[in-house]
């Protein structure tokens, strides 16, 4: 199938930051070849003026021309009208403002797609935007705002893995799949993008936790003694509540965990760490170990690990 025999379809992307500056940019100049989309941006104050006049520029080895511009961008989510495919790329905590201001715009037909952390972000879209089909997803993309409107992107590609929305299995997506092929992203369809979306959850809830709290990096957790074992005792109740939701990881998801750390160049920090000691007033706290305190407590688990930790860092914000 090519997008050439589809009906145009409309495709905005909320958020410019390291993740929607990346693989929007990607789709981007796919479609500026042919022009047989339409995507549209939406960003905010300095960067909405910087895309709108020299366009969304992405640093990176797999791009040389690194400046894209889209059919339009627009200042708010009020100017959408009834996308085909909505890319949500914000911070977590604008996902519900976000989710409310989208419910106005789009169709019944508008299919939702949250590249975003965080191990409840399809339940939060799916709770305010019911009727729509809402793709669960993870990303793993080594990508930052370098300046507004620039993003810089470094290491291997940025990939996407997503699935079919559990409560409306018969949507069909064979489109978005031809659309990440011909835009060369890399990705993954999986029957159940759940595991995957937990076998990361677990990762940064831990690592960004104990470095945030500590101030310290992922090579120290992985050989500091006292570090990896609050690491440790946080990915158990990870593993705890994810086998309570039949997500079932493996066995050994916790060696294997550290095994991926060690592939990270030691002083690497991790967001969390970064929002905190910056003082930034908004970070992660509650898509990490916010959202499994509540997990634990829906699903009568004990967290007394992340509760700890999450109340250290409460005080540290």
């Amino acid at each position: 199938m090519q997008l050439k025999k589809i009906k145009m379809k409309q495709i905005v992307v909320i958020g410019l930051g390291g993740v929607g500056g990346y693989f929007g940019f990607k789709i981007n100049q796919f479609n500026e070849q042919d022009n047989l989309l339409t995507i549209n941006f939406v960003a905010r104050n300095l960067t909405y003026e910087i895309v709108k006049n020299n366009g969304l520029t992405l640093l990176s080895p797999e791009h040389p021309n690194n400046n894209t511009r889209p059919n339009k961008i627009f200042q708010t989510i009020s100017e959408i009208d009834k996308p085909d495919l909505v890319l949500i790329c914000v911070k977590e905590y604008d996902l519900e403002n976000v989710c409310h201001q989208l419910k106005q715009v789009i169709s019944e037909k508008t299919i939702i797609l949250p590249l975003m952390n965080g191990a409840d972000i399809y339940e939060r879209v799916k709770n305010i935007i019911h009727n729509n089909t809402i793709l669960p997803a993870c990303v793993y993309v080594a990508s930052h705002i370098k300046e507004k409107g620039i993003v810089e992107h470094k290491g291997k590609a940025g990939k996407l893995i997503f699935g079919k929305d559990p409560a409306r299995p018969t949507t069909g997506i064979d489109w978005i799949i031809q659309l990440m092929k011909d835009s060369k992203i890399d990705f993954d369809v999986k029957e159940n993008p759940f595991i995957d979306i937990w076998t990361k959850f677990i990762f940064v809830a831990s690592f960004g936790s104990v470095t945030a709290k500590h101030n310290s990096s992922i090579g120290i957790v992985c050989s500091d003694k006292f570090q990896k074992q609050e690491a440790i005792e946080i990915m158990k109740e990870v593993k705890l509540i994810a086998d309570k939701k039949g997500i079932i990881l493996p066995n050994d998801i916790i060696e294997k965990t550290f095994e991926k750390a060690m592939t990270f160049p030691p002083t690497t920090p991790t967001s969390l760490q970064l929002d905190i000691h910056v003082k930034k007033g908004h970070s992660e706290l509650e898509l990490f170990a916010g959202a499994l305190i509540i997990y634990g407590k829906e699903l009568n688990i004990k967290t007394p690990s992340t509760e700890k930790i999450y109340s250290e860092l409460k005080e540290l914000q």
